[in-house]
């Protein structure tokens, strides 16, 4: 994978909830193509295997930053230490979020906002406090993760279906905002990608199956799957391609 998007090398890079799953896989990914990658998390315990497991395999060590995104403060607080230990910022990825269900009946004012913190407000405010970084650069890119969820009508996770909703409109208006700056913002919807939380907490065989039967790709969706999009979208491959949603689902829709 090394050198395929060899704009990449060397540019400062943000991911956000980058210790495991997806966002592990775009770390190792990011920093094989040469990239200055910083990472941001609350799980130390895999954050700080991630980085051990990369060591001698990459030319730029990824560096760990731990951070509460739903804490804003500490989430600029964070982005300013990145771009300071990277030199600048080329990319962000918004790719933390978590999955939680919840039924209609029982969810809390306290519990939709928990949900909205966690899964949509942390895109706009980890833009807002790279875009001085990127401009200072001459542009970049942001690349968001919702997902298809909000498509399917899944009745077991509305404040997660309508935080995921709300990163497509998000991409679009700053998209709007940050283009005359040389600044491309784009999205990314997977499918049902199996990680091991996934795995461990919601989907079981009989769902993998039903999931694979939906998809025109009949296998399995997996982190590395969302790579090869991450890095295009990211990279001058895409130059002209902004305010655009991007479904990787193996065409379940």
């Amino acid at each position: 994978m090394a050198g395929r998007h060899p704009d990449l090398a060397g540019q400062g890079v943000i991911i956000t909830g980058g210790g495991s799953g997806i966002g592990a896989a775009l770390v190792a990914a990011f920093a094989a193509e040469g990239a200055r990658v910083a990472f941001l998390d609350v799980a130390e315990a895999e954050s700080r295997s991630l980085v051990s497991s990369l060591e001698g395999s990459v030319e730029h060590l990824p560096h760990y930053i731990r951070a509460d995104l739903r804490d804003i403060d500490a989430l600029r607080a964070a982005v300013a230490k990145a771009a300071a230990t990277l030199g600048g910022i080329r990319v962000l990825v918004n790719n933390a979020a978590r999955d939680d269900r919840h039924d209609l009946d029982t969810v809390e004012p306290d519990d939709w906002d928990e949900n909205q913190a966690v899964n949509l407000r942390h895109h706009f405010f980890a833009a807002q406090a790279v875009a001085p970084h990127m401009r200072r650069g001459g542009g970049g890119a942001v690349v968001n993760f919702s997902s298809i969820a909000f498509l399917l009508n899944m009745g077991e996770l509305p404040a997660y279906a309508t935080a995921k909703a709300g990163i497509v409109g998000l991409t679009k208006s700053l998209a709007g905002k940050l283009g005359p700056d040389n600044i491309r913002v784009n999205a990314i919807l997977p499918g049902m990608v199996l990680t091991e939380r996934q795995k461990r907490l919601w989907i079981d065989e009989a769902a993998i199956a039903g999931g694979i039967e939906r998809q025109c790709l009949k296998r399995s969706l997996v982190a590395a799957d969302m790579v090869g999009p991450c890095l295009f979208l990211a990279s001058d491959a895409a130059a002209a391609i902004t305010a655009q949603s991007l479904i990787v689902d193996g065409g379940m829709l």
